[in-house]
């Protein structure tokens, strides 16, 4: 929808879908390997290194323990839903958690092969206002922030290893923000088909 309000309608009304351009496996073994890792430390009560030095330490967070909700809160098939008094669904699934007493906090991987800008994690904050949305449509209390943690290839050492740097980020939450994108996605797909598309959709 933020792309193209035309190929949004089309395709969540069943008419015709954008066709899907490749898409490098890389990020999603990282983000594989990613959940295990952090897994491997919440399993030990601890906080992995990334984390162990920044504002998520000194805060008195820690990872989230609900291992089987986490597991479906992960699962794209599963995920955390919402469902409005029409039956419309909003439907989104999360890297991983932390928790602050009775407060979760979402956590977000990103991996990028350059330094971040100063506006890089901007292009990210409707995905954490969402997330945050769902969950407090589904009961639970969260922040009014995010992490998002970027990993990024620093170098190769004689072994073939490749190491990381790590840069945490800490985004500010607007759950209006996501509620009022909710609405108008909701709205548009209400209404007639935009004329106006983009060049996927301007000749269907």
């Amino acid at each position: 929808m933020q792309e193209c309000q035309r190929c949004f309608w089309l395709d969540k009304n069943n008419v015709w879908k954008r066709p899907v351009s490749a898409f490098p496996t890389l990020p999603t073994g990282m983000d594989r390997i990613l959940k295990i890792h952090f897994d491997n430390f919440r399993d030990k009560g601890l906080l992995p290194p990334e984390l162990e030095k920044s504002e998520c330490k000194n805060d008195g967070c820690s990872l989230f323990d609900n291992k089987e909700l986490l597991k479906i809160w992960r699962n794209n098939l599963k995920g955390i839903s919402y469902k409005d008094e029409n039956g419309n669904i909003l439907h989104g699934a999360v890297d991983n958690l932390l928790q602050k007493g009775n407060k979760l906090i979402v956590l977000d991987y990103k991996t990028r092969g350059y330094g971040l800008k100063e506006d890089t994690h901007e292009k990210y904050r409707l995905q954490l206002d969402i997330y945050n949305f769902l969950l407090r449509k589904n009961g639970y209390e969260t922040e009014d922030f995010a992490f998002l943690l970027f990993y990024i290839p620093k170098e190769v050492l004689e072994t073939g290893n490749i190491v990381f740097d790590t840069t945490l980020k800490k985004i500010s939450i607007n759950i209006k923000n996501a509620e009022n994108v909710w609405k108008k996605a909701i709205d548009l797909l209400n209404s007639e088909c935009p004329e106006k598309g983009c060049e996927w959709c301007e000749r269907f």
